[in-house]
């Protein structure tokens, strides 16, 4: 196994030393392709789509939608407006969000029923 140290730093041989190895470029770095590769699969990827399908979400928000904020309050929506909504948690008790603190859209009915 490749160290990193001798990635970015090749070994000093001395002048006519006629065993200095030569290095393979491409073999040095496949590491670090391979360790780029896994990051992007595990890491970026998921978070890229997760942050796509939350844009949506928010862009399909609607009066009479039952919601969770992401502090955990769960009310319906009464009125939506370009930056903010706002959500009913109890009777007569409206509060105003930002949309992007919707966490979740959850299903007509699961307010009563909690």
């Amino acid at each position: 196994m490749v160290s990193i140290s001798e990635l970015f730093i090749s070994n000093a041989y001395a002048e006519g030393a006629a065993a200095a190895p030569q290095g393979g470029g491409f073999l040095e770095f496949l590491p670090l392709i391979a360790l780029l590769a896994v990051f992007y699969f595990l890491i970026l990827r998921p978070q890229q789509k997760r942050a796509k399908e939350h844009k949506a979400l928010i862009d399909a928000l609607q009066k009479g939608d039952e919601v969770v904020t992401i502090g955990g309050i769960m009310g319906k929506v009464t009125k939506v407006a370009d930056e903010n909504v706002a959500v009913e948690i109890a009777d007569n008790i409206v509060v105003q969000v930002q949309k992007m603190a919707i966490q979740n859209v959850l299903p007509k009915g699961t307010i009563k029923a909690i």
